[in-house]
């Protein structure tokens, strides 16, 4: 179910990417680009983790109504909280950072974009593995952010209706999750020592969403830092294209997360078969995804993008390296790691990798434009990949070994 929902989301964006690159051109996408990138950094702050670590709790608590009570108030009040501490962001950013200064609807968009889609209620309904209702839910506001598109961004001025669309459908999304969860635990009022322990809990996650959004989300506002909005539109372009074919991997890992999150801790046995299981199949998912990246390059940054966009190619071929090394760190990591308790080492080796990421893209950045940013984003990712192995390699919890 999850596959067909995110074969709908796969779509929309090949639908919306070539109308707004060329309706937009490569500066103003690049613009969009930055300000989208602002609002993952504000949708990781603000999810804080809880698609880990409070879908794991939910996994393990089913049945007890009063823990998963708890847990949806103490998820609510942190989730508030944290929006209203970042709240000063884009004031600071309007003043002090000319390229989206001068758009402050830009700013204001990826804020409420980026809250809207950091308060979902998806983490619930995927611990309880109700994918059809996470997946409908998703999916049907995600069509009427496209469909608004279509109808009212028409010039490079409309470019944050891009923004505040999808966050109106973030919300709504919002609002069914809430009616859903209220059908089963008795939601109350977050008070200040459930928000408290909710915070606790989603730490170790939330340092590691926000250490992977240095290397996986959030280059474009990196990149605009050092070049011009078009040269950011020409990296943000490929990437964007890059990202949807990593997503195809993406189900996969949702539906097998909860899985493993339970057996791991009473049947350890089935849990490894899943996790090897999980890792032939992206991993091999993860390959033949990457040399058709290569391979259809010019073909798809002539469809998706469009005229102008023609330095896209040679970034999108060195991205085509991302696939299988996402696919290793996302089942030795996510899949394997957190279900066993590993949150600190896990949580250290995506720090490194997103301090290395920034490093690189300070250095390369500057001479080397789109292109050094991308291969910044593929030392990173190889990085994470490699260490996690390693890691559990040195503990003998390698999922290869015997």
């Amino acid at each position: 179910m999850l596959y067909w929902a995110h074969l709908a989301n796969y779509l929309l964006p090949l639908v919306t990417v070539p109308y707004l690159a060329r309706v937009l051109g490569p500066a103003g996408w690049g613009r969009l680009a930055m300000a989208l990138a602002l609002g993952i950094y504000i949708t990781n702050v603000v999810e804080y983790g809880f698609h880990l670590s409070a879908t794991r709790e939910v996994a393990r608590s089913r049945g007890d109504r009063a823990r998963l009570a708890d847990l949806a108030a103490g998820v609510l009040g942190a989730r508030a909280l944290l929006a209203v501490l970042i709240l000063p962001i884009p004031l600071v950013l309007q003043a002090r950072l000319p390229v989206l200064g001068e758009h402050p609807a830009l700013l204001w968009g990826a804020y409420l974009w980026g809250v809207a889609q950091g308060s979902s209620f998806g983490w619930y309904l995927l611990g309880m593995e109700r994918m059809r209702q996470a997946a409908l839910l998703d999916t049907g506001t995600r069509v009427l952010a496209t469909a608004g598109i279509f109808v009212l961004v028409r010039a490079p001025e409309d470019a944050a209706l891009v923004l505040l669309l999808q966050a109106a459908a973030g919300f709504l999304a919002f609002g069914g999750g809430w009616i859903m969860v209220r059908r089963e635990a008795p939601v109350r009022w977050p008070g200040w020592q459930a928000t408290r322990d909710a915070l606790r809990m989603g730490w170790s996650m939330f340092v590691f969403r926000a250490s992977a959004g240095l290397y996986t989300a959030g280059n474009a506002f990196i990149l605009g830092l050092f070049a011009p909005p078009q040269v950011v539109g020409y990296y943000a372009g490929a990437e964007k294209i890059g990202r949807a074919i990593i997503g195809l991997l993406g189900p996969a890992g949702q539906a097998l997360y909860p899985r493993v999150s339970r057996l791991a801790s009473h049947a350890r046995t089935q849990a490894l078969r899943m996790v090897r299981l999980g890792l032939a199949a992206m991993g091999l998912g993860g390959v033949l995804l990457g040399i058709a990246a290569f391979l259809a390059a010019p073909v798809l940054v002539r469809l998706l993008l469009g005229p102008g966009f023609e330095p896209a190619v040679a970034v999108l071929r060195v991205l085509a390296l991302v696939p299988p090394l996402a696919a290793v760190s996302n089942v030795l990591g996510i899949q394997w790691m957190l279900p066993l308790g590993l949150d600190r080492p896990f949580t250290r080796i995506v720090i490194w990798a997103g301090l290395l990421n920034v490093a690189l893209a300070v250095w390369l950045a500057p001479s080397l434009g789109e292109r050094g940013m991308a291969w910044a984003v593929v030392a990173a990712e190889a990085f994470a990949a490699v260490g996690m192995w390693l890691y559990l390699r040195s503990r003998r919890m390698d999922p290869l070994q015997g």
